[in-house]
């Protein structure tokens, strides 16, 4: 008998099906030799710091260094205590995996095959303390041929211990940093709990940079003469070069070119661009592209990608390659054949050429764990919205990568009045290649809405396609129109979840030194599979928020980044450096304790920075349960509450978006009524003002009198 192990119970109803061991069971099932049976995520983890004998928050147990970490199930926090407790739904499933694996001889493992997958699945047979033999499924998509592909070609697991070495190396980087780190600043804050990490640390420190320059940017107004011609019966602009700051200068240089009334042609230059099909999508472009286009969060597309996956219908989403092997090419015709069928897709394929595909995206070296996401042979049926959005968004990017490179005839054209001079920009597509599959023709084309997905903006592509008539030096144009247009400058713009992605990604293009640069440039800031949590995380301690398109800090982010962004711990190149070695673990070429040993000198470091620090404490006031009159209120970023468990009076400390300042909350606690209240937003969007009033029951009510 072999145990298979998935990493949910929805693949192993998959293998289950395949291998036909259908019988039902409690958290498993069985037939034909197999007992499968599933994870449900990270059932087990590394223990807190009360499971090595260290409660609460103290100074003298700073730095912790585990000597062996601890393995427990899945801790969650206890209702109405501190502390955690095993998570129930965790302790069934080991015990129901332990009970598996004891009638079985070996074991394959199936869980995701990525990082993470690996670590599940060792973390849970080093806990159960088990020793038999296992094998290794690693497959990039869930369909019948690639399952039953993946079981011919099991591989040993020790094939993968440096990938498990390089999980482990990360969880308990992460683990020894963000505990330290933040008990450490919390300490220092008199035990106002503030939460470090390794990634998401840096990660705020640069929404927040961001953030500031943009706030503290001191806009100029500054004036352009734009020109209007005809030539040739078509109608074109020239920008002047110039940027005046002088109103005054600009209007009356616009004065004497009205009068002139003539341009004179200086220069003239035109070359043909081409511009390459784009590449498979991996994981981080995807999330990109459907931020930009669709809005949706990285986190949503990434969910939205599993789901997929888990269906069938696309490849493993966790991908960090936009290329495929060389094997992979010969099942290229198939998938397009099968988008053939269907009415959507044909317009676009009809553009391609069979039997003369672009091979662009086939590298071997250029793939990592998995190859570019693809489609599968399997036809969606019953997708969401949102499924389908992305689904598209996947066919299309590989309908674009097979075909041919897009030929445009660029020309800039240098015109002068007097001694100004102009520039005229046009641009004319030669061949459409690639920019056929959706006739989108310019990246920023005016018909290309969010529900369009164009390639991604890293094309060199002029801003607007304009056909320019036959121009040569010496030519006389004559001006129909000369206007003065007042322009800004404009501030760093604050990020979005896609150019947030971008900066993470390419974290190592931004550090200063250069030979540091060149060494890691290609290294970001957590792995494709992680970048999404870690924005969430950041979203779910309340450091950031989303506003409009964008990503904000908030006051408790700023606070946290102005207390920390000289420190070590918000160090881009550090982190970005660890990634760097992470992969080198991964491929065997570093050794993972020496790994942890720097990580244990850098968290001595900055637990002593953090220790040291100086923080201006806000001034709580003591202010009685409005409720039980018997206790201080404890008054913290998200919640005002009575600690007396029997009276259990709370209070939101943030309404409808807006955050109550301590004299907000005095006003109330103390007269039953705080004052008026200014832009709370309501669910539909609708700013309003209110008062917030204590009602008989001691619950707040709002009270709009005023209005």
């Amino acid at each position: 008998m072999k145990a298979i192990i998935a990493e949910k119970p929805s693949v192993a109803r998959k293998i289950a099906q395949l291998l036909n061991a259908n019988e039902r069971k409690d958290g498993y099932l069985e037939g034909n030799g197999y007992c499968i049976t599933w994870a449900l995520g990270h059932l087990v983890s590394l223990g807190m710091p009360e499971d090595y004998g260290i409660r609460g928050f103290d100074k003298a147990s700073l730095p912790i260094f585990p000597d062996p970490f601890l393995l427990i199930p899945r801790p969650i926090k206890k209702q109405n205590q501190k502390g955690y407790q095993p998570d129930p739904s965790a302790l069934k499933q080991l015990k129901i995996i332990q009970n598996v694996i004891k009638r079985c001889d070996s074991i394959i493992v199936a869980t995701d095959a990525g990082r993470e997958g690996e670590l599940i699945f060792r973390y849970i047979y080093h806990y159960l303390q088990c020793k038999k033999p296992f094998e290794r499924l690693w497959i990039s998509s869930l369909t019948e041929k690639a399952i039953q592909e993946g079981f011919k070609n099991l591989q040993p697991g020790s094939a993968f211990e440096g990938l498990y070495q390089a999980a482990k190396a990360r969880s308990e980087a992460d683990w020894l940093v963000g505990i330290n780190a933040t008990q450490a600043l919390s300490i220092a804050a008199n035990q106002d709990v503030y939460s470090l990490g390794r990634v998401q640390t840096p990660t705020l420190a640069l929404i927040c940079k961001r953030y500031e320059d943009h706030e503290n940017f001191t806009q100029k107004k500054y004036w352009q003469i734009q020109l209007k011609h005809r030539k040739e019966y078509l109608d074109f602009t020239s920008q002047s070069a110039e940027q005046w700051e002088d109103k005054k200068q600009a209007e009356q240089i616009l004065r004497s070119i009205e009068r002139e009334g003539r341009a004179t042609v200086e220069n003239v230059s035109s070359q043909t661009v081409k511009e390459q099909s784009p590449l498979l999508f991996d994981l981080t472009e995807l999330q990109k592209e459907a931020n930009r286009k669709l809005g949706l969060s990285a986190d949503e597309v990434l969910q939205t990608a599993q789901s997929l996956y888990e269906k069938r219908f696309i490849t493993y989403p966790r991908t960090g390659s936009k290329y495929i092997p060389e094997d992979l090419w010969a099942e290229i015709p198939e998938l397009v054949r099968i988008l053939n069928t269907v009415d959507q897709f044909k317009p676009a394929i009809s553009t391609l050429k069979f039997g003369n595909f672009n091979k662009r995206m086939v590298n071997d070296l250029k793939v990592t764990d998995h190859h570019g996401l693809l489609m599968t042979t399997k036809i969606p049926s019953a997708l969401t919205a949102t499924e389908k959005a992305i689904y598209d968004m996947i066919a299309y990017r590989l309908l674009e990568s097979l075909s041919e490179h897009c030929s445009k005839q660029v020309s800039h054209i240098t015109i002068k009045v007097h001694h100004y001079e102009f520039s005229i920009k046009g641009s004319k597509i030669l061949t459409k290649g690639w920019r056929a599959i959706k006739g989108i023709l310019s990246d920023h084309n005016s018909n290309n809405s969010k529900n369009n997905d164009s390639t991604s903006n890293n094309h060199n592509v002029e801003e607007t396609l304009i056909e320019l008539p036959e121009m040569k030096i010496g030519d006389e144009l004559k001006i129909s129109q000369a206007d003065l247009q007042e322009k800004i400058t404009q501030p760093p713009k604050l990020y979005s979840e896609a150019d947030l992605l971008s900066v993470m990604e390419n974290a190592g293009r931004s550090i200063e030194d250069k030979e540091a640069q060149k060494a890691i440039s290609n290294i970001g800031i957590g792995t494709p599979a992680t970048r999404a949590s870690i924005i969430e995380t950041l979203l779910s301690r309340n450091y950031i928020i989303r506003k409009s398109k964008t990503l904000v800090p908030t006051e408790k982010g700023i606070k946290v980044y102005h207390l920390v962004k000289d420190k070590k711990i918000a160090n881009v190149q550090m982190t970005a450096e660890w990634e760097m070695a992470l992969d080198k673990i991964e491929n065997s070429k570093l050794d993972a304790k020496q790994f942890i040993t720097d990580i244990k000198d850098y968290t001595t470091e900055i637990t002593k920075e953090l220790l040291s620090l100086s923080i201006h404490q806000e001034n709580i006031p003591e202010l009685k349960c409005p409720k039980c009159q018997q206790q201080n209120l404890i008054i913290k970023d998200k919640i005002i509450k009575c600690p007396d468990e029997q009276c259990k009076w709370m209070q939101f400390r943030t309404v409808c978006g807006i955050q109550l300042s301590i004299e907000q909350i005095t006003s109330l606690i103390n007269n039953g009524k705080s004052p008026l209240i200014r832009n709370m937003k309501a669910k539909n969007g609708k700013k309003f003002s209110a008062y917030i009033v204590l009602n008989d029951d001691y619950k707040t009510i709002f009270d709009f009198s005023e209005k």
